[in-house]
């Protein structure tokens, strides 16, 4: 059971009740009716997080390749969860999500498994100058901001997740970490 209460749009002002809503999915998710126990901080989370979806400088493949890199790397099975439904929506082939979840990323080509080495590292804390200059001959500064973002924006709210508990939505089974 969650350490923290999933609220409902009864228990949060009017102004916030969709945020505890996905826009993708168009229903509540534990993990916003957790944070819906702050509702500012909910609506501070939401808009960091649509932030780095829209203004990442990423497509959405690469997105998706961050935030599976970075929630494989913290372990978070709600989180990675979430994104293996999203990253296949914007086709990202099951082979190479379990690659991602196994850390056997043969399967990328060169470029995508810079992006994801380097998301693991920004979470690891582990950015040298090697990981640097890697990325960045792939990359421009602001993407590189972006990437950064991302991967410990995911990362914090994976924190967020595990310290509260959260159990994935119910009639929901976990894909694992090999979806296929």
């Amino acid at each position: 059971m969650a350490r923290v209460p999933y609220v409902d749009a009864d228990d949060v002002p009017d102004e916030y009740e969709d945020l505890l809503e996905s826009s993708l999915q168009g229903k509540p998710l534990h993990v916003y009716q957790s944070l819906g126990n702050n509702p500012a901080v909910l609506a501070g989370m939401r808009g960091f997080l649509s932030s780095l979806w829209s203004d990442s400088g990423l497509s959405d493949r690469e997105r998706e390749l961050v935030i599976l890199a970075a929630t494989s790397e913290i372990g978070n099975r709600y989180e990675w969860h979430q994104h293996v439904n999203i990253a296949r929506g914007v086709d990202i082939a099951d082979e190479t999500i379990a690659a991602i979840g196994a850390d056997d990323l043969a399967v990328l080509d060169d470029d995508e498994r810079t992006l994801v080495e380097y998301a693991r590292a920004v979470v690891n804390e582990e950015v040298d100058a090697v990981a640097h200059d890697e990325i960045a001959a792939l990359y421009d500064d602001d993407a590189i901001v972006g990437i950064a973002a991302t991967a410990q924006g995911y990362a914090a709210l994976g924190g967020m997740i595990t310290a509260f508990d959260l159990e994935l939505e119910e009639g929901t089974e976990f894909h694992g970490w090999d979806p296929r």
